[in-house]
């Protein structure tokens, strides 16, 4: 079935089963690569996007689900000025460990600082909870939506 998705700003047509999940429709079919797989029950939130701007885990999501929605990427996030806020920080501070479960990081804290441009401790643990990291960044994970928030630079 050939259905039309609004990705990062762009139409595209795909042509899968309704009931395939977002994620392998961007993954394999459209070839964006950045969203990952880690758990495939929306446990983890490697696959995390954003669909209308809120956080969703896109391994369980049915494609069917997203029609006429916006969806966004890691590949689109810079496009808005806190995803780039949310992705320098990561840089600044050097986040990245090993770098699997980092796109879902960064959407998670991209839509809470949409959300709560001035986030505090709870609102973080709320946001980022579901996200592992199993390299254990978390502190500088905290660390960059902070200063994603204040928009200072390091």
């Amino acid at each position: 079935m050939t259905t039309t998705l609004m990705i990062n700003g762009e139409q595209k047509s795909v042509d899968a089963p309704p009931e395939m999940p977002l994620l392998w429709v961007l993954r394999d079919i459209l070839g964006m690569t950045g969203t990952k797989f880690g758990c495939g029950i929306a446990q983890c939130g490697a696959c995390t996007v954003h669909v209308d701007g809120k956080p969703v885990r896109s391994c369980v999501l049915p494609v069917s689900a997203v029609r006429d929605r916006a969806v966004t990427t890691i590949e689109g996030v810079s496009a808005s000025p806190t995803g780039a806020k949310v992705q320098k920080a990561w840089l600044d501070l050097e986040v990245i460990q090993c770098g699997y479960c980092q796109s879902g990081q960064i959407m998670s804290a991209a839509a809470l600082l949409a959300a709560t441009p001035n986030p505090d401790d709870s609102d973080i643990d709320a946001a980022m909870a579901g996200n592992i990291c199993r390299c254990g960044t978390y502190v500088r994970i905290r660390a960059a939506i902070k200063q994603a928030a204040s928009g200072r630079q390091s």
